[in-house]
């Protein structure tokens, strides 16, 4: 069994940052790209960034610079340090990981999503 944990979510005003963190557990072998993803009310779901299990990063346009994705050396827990944050920016964050187990087969996960609210 495989577990993401999120978390770091909250309440910040606009400007302000949060670090939201997400750490794997459980039956894991290796862990390849691991991200970001961000559903606003009456929206989809949509990406904010990917990091790769060789440290190759990836960011939807709308989150270069102010956004940071990072992976610890481990490499089981991934950060998202936000900065400059906007009230757009408020959403459920959730934690995505493609993770091979013992049995080398990959599946995909997801965590729990972390609510972050940007007050004007």
């Amino acid at each position: 069994q495989v577990q993401l944990v999120e978390s770091g979510g909250g309440l910040v005003q606009a400007g302000g940052s949060l670090r939201l963190s997400c750490a794997a557990s459980g039956n894991i072998f290796s862990i390849n790209n691991m991200g970001w993803y961000r559903q606003a009310p009456g929206k989809q779901r949509g990406l904010v960034a990917t990091i790769s299990g060789g440290g190759s990063i990836h960011y939807a346009d709308s989150f270069k610079g102010r956004f940071t994705i990072s992976r610890d050396n481990g490499g089981n827990t991934v950060y998202l340090q936000m900065n400059s944050l906007k009230p757009e920016d408020t959403a459920v964050y959730y934690c995505n990981a493609e993770i091979v187990n013992y049995y080398r087969v990959q599946n995909d996960y997801w965590g729990q999503g972390t609510q972050v609210t940007v007050s004007s």
